[in-house]
């Protein structure tokens, strides 16, 4: 039986907190293989800051070395927002059992999923310890000690919660967005 845990996201930027979630998932003895699946636009946002095969490009240069990790461009391709359940339903065609990666940020929203009550009985969750967010008994809960999210990193880039191997290209690269956006926001407010 092959059984795999699915660790979707936008990955915008990839950080140590993401490579330390993988990292733990490959310790699970119940897991053969850790399938790490970027959106092309995760499907509660409207934009992105890196485009896509940017930061599919980004996830492989860091998970190169791993063995049993394998960095999914099957969203990225569709070139749209796909849901869950669709990628789920795409990787049993392959796999016998799936373990759903989520944080616990996400456990609030959860019922939102689309087909959510469908998508819960293909999957099995492991949630990812977050902010201090008390994890249902009847999820696997994975305990991360790095407390960082991406959205906080676009907002007050930090280029010591990159991973090494791809931490100069990814700080230039939103360093550079930022200014961008500095930029457009002061030609807005004169």
């Amino acid at each position: 039986m092959k059984t795999i845990a699915l660790y979707g996201g936008s990955f915008d930027p990839p950080h140590i907190a993401h490579e330390a979630i993988v990292k733990a998932l490959s310790k699970l003895e119940f897991i053969d293989k850790v399938v790490v699946m970027p959106t092309f636009l995760n499907p509660f946002k409207k934009t992105f800051t890196a485009p896509a095969e940017l930061r599919l490009r980004w996830l492989k240069d860091i998970f190169a070395s791993y063995e049993d990790v394998e960095v999914s461009a099957y969203e990225v391709k569709l070139k749209r927002k796909v849901p869950t359940i669709a990628t789920v339903k795409h990787l049993l065609k392959c796999y016998d059992k799936v373990y759903l990666v989520i944080g616990a940020d996400n456990l609030a929203s959860l019922h939102q999923w689309y087909a959510y009550d469908e998508l819960k009985k293909l999957v099995t969750f492991i949630v990812v310890t977050r902010d201090a967010v008390k994890i249902p008994k009847n999820f696997i809960q994975l305990d991360i000690d790095e407390d960082i999210s991406s959205s906080g990193l676009r907002e007050n880039f930090d280029s010591s919660k990159i991973p090494e191997k791809v931490r100069d290209e990814i700080t230039q690269y939103y360093k550079e967005h930022n200014a961008r956006q500095n930029t457009k926001h002061s030609k807005h407010t004169r």
